[in-house]
């Protein structure tokens, strides 16, 4: 240890370190300091504080903090910070409770907590990051990302996003969202997703989504769907839909549809359909409950109003109970109400047909075949 007169005073002196003080109550002046770096060793931060007060802070030889108990502006890869804390490249992170400033992202995998902003000067992230998150190429989290978020490219989290966020080309979960996330390509979550989506391609959930969604190309969810949908080409459901529905090219749900329809092309349902559907080219479902406007139109089990120009059809077995009017009504099953077209065709009607030719199956011989008018009541 290094020797002098006797009001210099030893206060630390550990096998790497040994710090020699000069002072009264008031100063501290520091005459001598030897240091030692070894692996694992520390480095000693130095801060006068009035009143005499000696702050010493160890980080790791890594990084450095000013000030105490890891908290004020730490400069590294300190593994806890609370203030500012600035590193080139994250490894090994605890918690920052602050402004996290990296350049580039973490090593992975990604660890540690950002509460409070992580800013990437090209890039940043963490396991965790709760408040502001910004980014000049992207952010990325291996668990989760809360609050707002921008990404000159991307955005996104392994498991679930919450808050807004905006990604230069996309923005998304692998598992689930919540919130507000537009993505310049695609916006979405590999399973659920809930709140407003939009994606200049795509975007959607791979199961369940709700809310409002928008994509240039296409936006819908794996299964249920409820909200507002609206797709440059398709737009739907691949189980249960019910809200709005708007493709242009087709809307529609793999399994039931409650709501409206909006199809360039077609607009339907695989299982039934309960609301108004309308279409460019054909619309309808097995089991239809409510409204069809189409050039073409029908299902097996219609119960409302069918507006079909060219044609309308009920499959063997089904039936039809409301209106219809079409260049060809074609019911293969059983009319119930009213038929106005060209050719009105009844396996077996209760109502009435009004058209140039109309057949009733049911009727007796002789007027199963009528001009104009046709009717059967039981």
């Amino acid at each position: 240890m290094w020797r002098g007169p006797e009001n210099l005073t030893p206060v630390v002196a550990t096998p790497h370190v040994t710090l020699l003080l000069l002072g009264t109550s008031s100063r501290v002046v520091i005459v001598g300091m030897t240091m030692m770096m070894v692996r694992n060793s520390c480095i000693l931060l130095l801060s006068v504080l009035l009143g005499g007060t000696l702050v010493l802070e160890c980080a790791t030889a890594q990084g450095l903090t000013l000030g105490a108990g890891h908290t004020g502006v730490s400069v590294g890869n300190t593994p806890r910070a609370n203030g500012l804390r600035i590193n080139f490249r994250d490894r090994g992170l605890e918690y920052v409770n602050g402004i996290n400033i990296t350049i580039w992202s973490p090593h992975s995998p990604a660890s540690g907590e950002v509460t409070g902003a992580s800013v990437g000067v090209l890039a940043s992230g963490a396991n965790r990051i709760a408040g502001l998150s910004l980014g000049v190429l992207g952010i990325g989290a291996e668990e989760s990302v809360k609050g707002i978020g921008l990404g000159g490219l991307g955005i996104g989290a392994g498991k679930r996003l919450a808050g807004v966020f905006l990604g230069g080309l996309g923005a998304g979960a692998g598992e689930e969202m919540v919130g507000v996330a537009i993505g310049g390509l695609g916006a979405g979550a590999g399973t659920n997703a809930r709140g407003v989506f939009i994606g200049g391609l795509g975007a959607g959930a791979g199961k369940n989504l709700e809310g409002f969604s928008v994509g240039g190309l296409g936006a819908g969810a794996g299964k249920d769907l409820i909200g507002v949908v609206i797709g440059g080409l398709g737009a739907g459901a691949g189980q249960d839909f019910r809200g709005v529905a708007v493709g242009g090219l087709g809307a529609g749900a793999g399994r039931d549809a409650r709501g409206l329809l909006v199809g360039g092309l077609g607009a339907g349902a695989g299982g039934s359909l309960e609301g108004v559907a309308l279409a460019g080219l054909a619309a309808g479902a097995p089991d239809v409950r409510g409204l069809l406007v189409a050039p073409a139109a029908g299902g097996q089990f219609v119960a409302g109003v069918v507006i079909a120009p060219a044609y309308v059809r009920i499959e063997p077995d089904g039936a039809m109970r409301g209106f219809s009017i079409s260049a060809f009504n074609h019911m293969r099953g059983d009319v119930h109400g009213l038929t106005i077209g060209g050719f009105n065709y009844a396996r077996t009607l209760h109502g009435v047909q009004v058209g140039l030719l109309n057949f009733a199956g049911n009727n007796r011989r002789g007027l199963r075949w009528l001009p104009v008018v046709n009717a059967h009541f039981d």
